[in-house]
C-alpha cells in the first residue's frame, strides 16, 4: 500500500557511513502532518487521504478552510494534497503522519516544483550546442533549423526558448539514508527538485 509525507526542503548536506563512505544528502523536515479527511468510494467515487502540513495563521484561512480544519481538530493548514492507494481503515480523521512511518533503507518517490528559470534560450533551455562565435559566422545562440519546407509549419514539440523550470517534477526510487525522529528530518540520498523552504512529497516508491 501507498504510503506518504509532507515536508519542506532544507538543503543539502553530507553524511559517513559508518565504512567511511561519504553520501550527499537532501534534509527534508516533516513536522506531523494531518489526516484532514478520508475520501471514499461512496462519497466521493475514489479512495484517498487528505494531509494537512505546516500550520497557517488563522487570519490568513478563510472560514470555508477553517471549519475544513475543525474537523480535524487542527489548524488551518497551508499545504493540503490528497495520497491515494492507501488503506483507510489504517488512518483517522485528526490523527498524525510522523517521519517514522519511513525507515534508513526505504526507496521513495520525491516531488517537489523545479526552480523557476524564467524565459531562457534552447541553450540553456535544452543543453543545445551555439554555433562557431567567430566574427562573420551569424549564427551563435539561434536554435537552427525549424523543420523540413514541405508541411509549411514548425511541428509541435520543437526545441525553441521559452519558459523553463518552476514545474512539477518527480524523482523516482531515491534511498531514505537516515530518519530524525526527534528533530522530524528525513535524509534521502542525492538531490531533490526545488529551492530551499519548498514543499515536498515524499511517497513510497511505485517502481521498487
Amino acid at each position: 500500500m501507498t504510503k506518504g509525507i509532507l515536508g519542506k526542503k532544507v538543503g543539502m548536506t553530507q553524511i559517513f557511513t559508518a565504512n567511511g563512505e561519504l553520501i550527499p544528502v537532501t534534509v527534508i523536515e516533516a513536522t506531523p502532518n494531518v489526516v484532514l479527511q478520508k475520501k471514499t468510494v461512496e462519497t466521493d467515487g475514489y479512495e484517498a487521504i487528505q494531509l494537512g502540513f505546516d500550520t497557517k495563521r488563522e487570519k490568513l484561512s478563510n472560514k470555508p478552510e477553517q471549519g475544513h480544519a475543525s474537523k480535524a481538530n487542527t489548524a488551518p493548514k497551508r499545504f493540503v494534497k490528497e495520497f491515494d492507494g492507501v488503506s483507510l481503515d489504517e488512518y483517522e480523521v485528526g490523527s498524525e503522519i510522523k517521519v517514522d512511518i519511513f525507515a534508513a533503507g526505504d526507496v521513495v518517490d520525491v516531488t517537489g516544483t523545479s526552480k523557476g528559470k524564467g524565459f531562457q534560450g534552447s541553450i540553456k533551455r535544452h543543453g543545445q550546442s551555439r554555433g562557431p562565435m567567430s566574427h562573420g559566422s551569424r549564427y551563435h545562440r539561434r536554435p537552427g533549423s525549424m523543420g523540413p519546407v514541405a508541411p509549411n509549419r514548425v511541428f509541435k514539440n520543437k526545441k525553441l526558448p521559452g519558459q523553463m523550470g518552476g514545474t512539477q517534477i518527480t524523482i523516482q526510487n531515491l534511498e531514505v539514508v537516515q530518519i530524525d525522529s526527534e528533530r522530524n528530518l528525513i535524509l534521502i540520498k542525492g538531490n531533490v527538485p526545488g529551492p530551499k523552504k519548498s514543499l515536498i512529497q515524499i511517497k513510497k516508491a511505485l517502481k521498487a
